[in-house]
């Protein structure tokens, strides 16, 4: 199949330069670390690791300034229900055999995102998607029908002072990592706990907890508003804290439309 997706892009996007080809999903995660690629095809099913798993991964890899994260587009066998999870994503898919003429289209929509990464093409103002985390957390489900109703965290056990507290997810406004520990915010108090944001994002309501960073998940009924920075930076406003969250570029997809 990769020899085939290979030799189809060679024909709807000559231009474009394959760096890689991973077996399996470890390989692939570690090939994106190596590489630092604009694009990152994946297969949903794959050995050790699957596009999905892989997909969470790679999002959580470090940035900076001359890379952000990768563009993903799944390979899929046709389904309805997880093809329908695309419609507010921010990733893209192909069905499996990659067809040219299905291949072309993804192709356009691709080079336009990397255009307007680069600044090349304006968004249109309608423009915001979907966190990625959701549309992960939807081809969870479909990889695994028969498996029970995912139950996401209510309570969050936390250090605060000498005592230990329960605080209620939906109070939480924001969670804020560092090297050790990740901050969690509340109206009322700050605390801390030794849990890392990459872990907390498969373990939270997708709907409820947006990753605007790789060190930041925000309540999304608790955001007030975006502003801008004297450099140009997105930053996260939020009800009942005078902090403003610094949004990554690879997240600035999310407020488009503000």
């Amino acid at each position: 199949m990769r020899e085939q997706l290979r030799g189809r892009l060679t024909e709807v996007w000559p231009e474009l330069e394959i760096v890689a080809e991973a077996k399996n999903g470890l390989e692939a995660v570690e090939l994106v670390q190596q590489h630092r690629p604009d694009l990152v095809f994946l297969d949903i099913r794959m050995p050790g690791l699957t596009g999905v798993d892989a997909a969470r991964q790679i999002a959580q890899l470090p940035e900076d300034d001359d890379w952000q994260l990768p563009e993903i587009v799944f390979i899929t066998a046709y389904d309805q229900y997880a093809v329908e999870a695309f419609e507010q994503g921010v990733a893209d898919y192909v069905l499996k055999p990659a067809e040219k003429e299905r291949l072309q289209v993804t192709v356009e929509r691709i080079q336009k995102r990397l255009a307007q990464r680069r600044g090349e093409e304006s968004a249109p103002a309608d423009a915001s998607a979907a966190p990625l985390q959701q549309l992960l957390h939807k081809l969870s489900a479909q990889l695994n029908p028969g498996g029970a109703a995912r139950s996401y965290l209510q309570w969050i056990q936390a250090s605060v002072g000498q005592a230990i507290q329960m605080i209620p997810v939906e109070e939480v406004l924001f969670f804020i990592s560092d090297e050790k520990y990740t901050r969690v915010q509340t109206a009322k108090l700050e605390a801390l706990i030794r849990k890392p944001i990459k872990e907390l994002v498969d373990e939270l309501d997708p709907q409820l907890f947006w990753q605007i960073h790789r060190s930041t998940l925000v309540n999304a009924r608790a955001i007030d508003g975006i502003t801008r920075d004297f450099r140009g930076r997105q930053l996260v406003g939020v009800k009942g804290s005078t902090e403003k969250l610094e949004v990554s570029r690879s997240y600035t997809h999310l407020f488009k439309g503000m």
